[in-house]
């Protein structure tokens, strides 16, 4: 074989990643304290609300249990987000993890509303069901 063909064969071993890098949700939020899926028990345990920012499909299938449901891109807003938790109450904000942008816009937003104690739990729900804590399904 020769040295083109020795190349060819090692570009086919290579691993393929898509065109563009995948977006990672930030490790940090401004003004929100970043947790990871014990504290979320713990806080959840405690009685602090607890905001799924996800589609409805997604949370009709899946959500942490007593979580409320305020979809990012439709929903989620001062007055609604006022009307489940007052502003000086702590309050969790998750979504589908990692690779989900909607939890640290909105633990961003809600800070910047005013909201004192903002808890970005950046594992959402793949963390919450890797430590096998409950959940509840709406799907009928």
């Amino acid at each position: 074989m020769h040295i083109g063909g020795y190349f060819f064969l090692t570009l086919l071993c290579l691993p393929t990643y898509p065109a563009s890098a995948e977006t990672l949700a930030p490790e940090h939020v401004p003004g929100a304290q970043t947790i990871d899926t014990h504290s979320a028990k713990s806080l959840l345990d405690q009685g602090t609300v607890f905001i799924d920012v996800r589609k409805q499909q997604d949370y009709d299938a899946e959500h942490i249990s007593s979580a409320h449901h305020l979809p990012v891109v439709s929903d989620f807003n001062e007055q609604n987000l006022t009307a489940l938790v007052l502003k000086e109450n702590p309050v969790v904000i998750y979504c589908n993890g990692i690779h989900c942008m909607g939890s640290s816009k909105a633990a961003q937003q809600a800070a910047a509303w005013g909201w004192a104690r903002v808890y970005y739990y950046r594992d959402g729900i793949p963390g919450w069901r890797l430590h096998h804590y409950p959940t509840d399904s709406t799907k009928r």
